[in-house]
């Protein structure tokens, strides 16, 4: 169960450096503006707003490594993370697209339960 955990809040953390990477350097650019279809002039009005965003998950990323590598005593961490994830998730679900449930929102959940599941 303990791999299971530490696999798929990797995967979240690996998700989340993606986003970062999307937001940060590829708003603008063809595949990002693709991704979150936008036309090039709405993607130059919101690119501060995204590289913010892509900033934040960055930071959520790099707490999911965090408790990763503090091994048992990361347990807390790792909740904290991964429920910020999934709080941002429904909230970018019921605010902006409905498909970051699943994106972003249920990967987290699936992780949380597996570490909670590990920690007892």
């Amino acid at each position: 169960m303990n791999n299971a955990a530490l696999f798929l809040t990797g995967l979240v953390a690996v998700l989340h450096v993606y986003f970062l990477v999307l937001e940060t350097f590829l708003w603008t650019k063809p595949y990002g503006m693709r991704v979150f279809k936008l036309t090039s002039e709405r993607a130059e009005m919101t690119k501060s707003l995204a590289m913010n965003q892509g900033l934040y998950n960055g930071f959520l990323a790099a707490g999911l490594v965090w408790g990763m590598m503090a091994g048992t005593d990361g347990q807390t961490i790792k909740v904290f993370f991964l429920s910020c994830v999934i709080v941002a998730g429904i909230f970018g679900a019921a605010t902006a697209n409905r498909k970051i449930l699943w994106v972003q929102a249920v990967p987290g959940a699936l992780a949380l339960a597996l570490v909670c599941a590990a920690g007892r």
